[in-house]
């Protein structure tokens, strides 16, 4: 991501509006495993890899299909920086045929510089598409932007990712960063990227929504 002064109480009011309107889902349950190798990618932003691959939030995910859904493979397409026009761009690289999964998690960087809202739906929209048509579920990961660009801007980005959850009949976890961001516990010395503890409570935030996608897939891999 972009490198930015602390953010202050802006994000902080948005974190708590996000956790006071969107309920968890129900707990995930143990299913029966596949034995045919499955993989979700993680197609997304330095938020991705902070602090690094090794302890990025998606090897946390991995971590927890391989005991409850052996036989996943999460690959973790996070590049530093990127925007969704990035990940359109790369999508083919990225993404490859089989895949099951597609945790897209872009955007953050398209809300700090301010890219046109209508530019980041399009962009986000073909993404979806493109993994769709391909045969893989989507887990859309929401976003929240300060308000560097105003505040209809902000408002305006706020609204973005669920409306595309609704558009297309997919999964939401609606704050990626809810109860990481401008806790210093859980970033690094710039306050913005997660440290290891920050990924983990990324992945826990992921988790209750990536699990039951992976449990139906393994049913359907079964008849495969």
């Amino acid at each position: 991501m972009v490198a930015l002064p602390r953010l202050g109480y802006f994000i902080s009011a948005l974190a708590s509006i996000v956790a006071c309107s969107n309920a968890s889902p129900s707990a995930p349950g143990a299913s029966n495993s596949s034995a045919v190798p499955l993989r979700a990618v993680v197609l997304g932003d330095s938020l991705a890899v902070s602090p690094s691959q090794a302890e990025g939030f998606p090897a946390d995910l991995q971590r927890r299909l391989d005991a409850m859904h052996p036989g996943w493979v999460v690959s973790n397409a996070g590049v530093s920086g990127d925007t969704t026009s990035g990940g359109l761009r790369r999508f083919d690289q990225a993404v490859p045929e089989g895949t099951r999964i597609v945790i897209l998690e872009l955007g953050a960087n398209d809300g700090l510089r301010g890219v046109d809202i209508s530019t980041v739906e399009r962009n986000l929209s073909t993404l979806i598409e493109r993994a769709q048509v391909r045969g893989a579920k989507v887990l859309l990961c929401g976003m929240e932007t300060p308000p560097l660009h105003g505040w209809n801007y902000t408002v305006d980005f706020h609204g973005l990712f669920p409306r595309l959850a609704q558009k297309y009949g997919l999964p939401l976890v609606p704050f990626l960063l809810q109860g990481v961001v401008l806790n210093p516990d859980l970033n690094g010395d710039d306050e913005i990227h997660p440290n290891a503890a920050g990924a983990q409570r990324i992945a826990d935030t992921v988790w209750p929504y990536l699990e039951p996608m992976a449990r139906d897939v393994d049913r359907l891999a079964i008849g495969d």
